[in-house]
């Protein structure tokens, strides 16, 4: 395909009734192909690259597939890793329990470097140091040792672990209801789907916030989140990753 035409045809999908009408020079001038008849520049909610089919195992009910502008799944799985059913469910519940850990781990750093009580890097380094004591935004954590904090940990999650594991049902298991619903926002079937959506989307972005704040941790040892940002407003130019990736001579 030409430049031209190639050009022509994002310019009458943008603009169609500008280029439809006799007075536009574009009309006269180009070639304009058929696109909306073209199976090969449609997108449908049948799949998420134009001309490739969605995959049969995914029938668009997804929250947690690629959700684009919808309230289904857009078939996105190039690498074919949920043809197997039991996969497709491990792979959605997983994601979902990471999204939740990383929407509270992102508040979590940000909130006490915005309150002035130091970045999520120096908070964990007591954990370092022989018989060093815990603090949780300046306050000393009760049998705050880490073998103690240590054997609690594993304690209390494989004890919701296990119950976890004990529901056999899988949307029970990603989605319990009960006490964690308090709100009832699980009532109303419609809202509930839009729920889900929202929630893996905003999970989403989580994980990518976390890794965007472990990889200025690695640029920029030591330091957090808010400040890493309050360095680079005061000097974008010589304050940003390409330094770090490229040192200025």
């Amino acid at each position: 395909m030409g430049c031209n035409t190639l050009m022509s045809s994002i310019a009458i999908s943008a603009f169609p009734s500008l280029l439809s009408s006799s007075k536009s020079r574009f009309a006269t001038s180009l070639p304009i192909p058929n696109v909306a008849s073209s199976s090969r520049f449609n997108m449908t909610a049948d799949n998420w690259m134009p001309g490739q089919p969605r995959p049969p195992y995914l029938d668009g009910s997804a929250p947690g597939i690629f959700v684009w502008l919808c309230f289904s799944d857009f078939g996105f799985d190039p690498l074919r890793l949920g043809e197997v059913p039991e996969n497709l469910e491990r792979f959605k519940e997983s994601e979902l329990i990471h999204c939740r850990w990383a929407m509270l781990a992102v508040p979590g750093i940000l909130i006490p470097e915005a309150l002035g009580l130091g970045n999520w890097v120096k908070a964990q380094e007591w954990a370092a140091v022989p018989g060093g004591q815990a603090t949780y935004l300046g306050n000393p954590v009760p049998w705050g040792t880490l073998p103690t904090i240590l054997v609690i940990e594993f304690l209390a999650i494989a004890f919701v672990e296990h119950q976890r594991s004990m529901e056999k049902d899988p949307e029970k298991k990603k989605y319990p209801g009960g006490a964690f619903d308090p709100l009832g926002y699980s009532k109303d079937p419609k809202k509930f789907h839009q729920y889900k959506i929202k929630e893996v989307k905003n999970g989403r972005l989580a994980l990518l916030a976390f890794v965007g704040i472990c990889v200025q941790q690695s640029a920029y040892p030591g330091t957090g989140p808010l400040e890493n940002l309050a360095t680079h407003l005061a000097d974008p130019w010589h304050n940003n990753i390409g330094n770090i990736l490229i040192p200025p001579q």
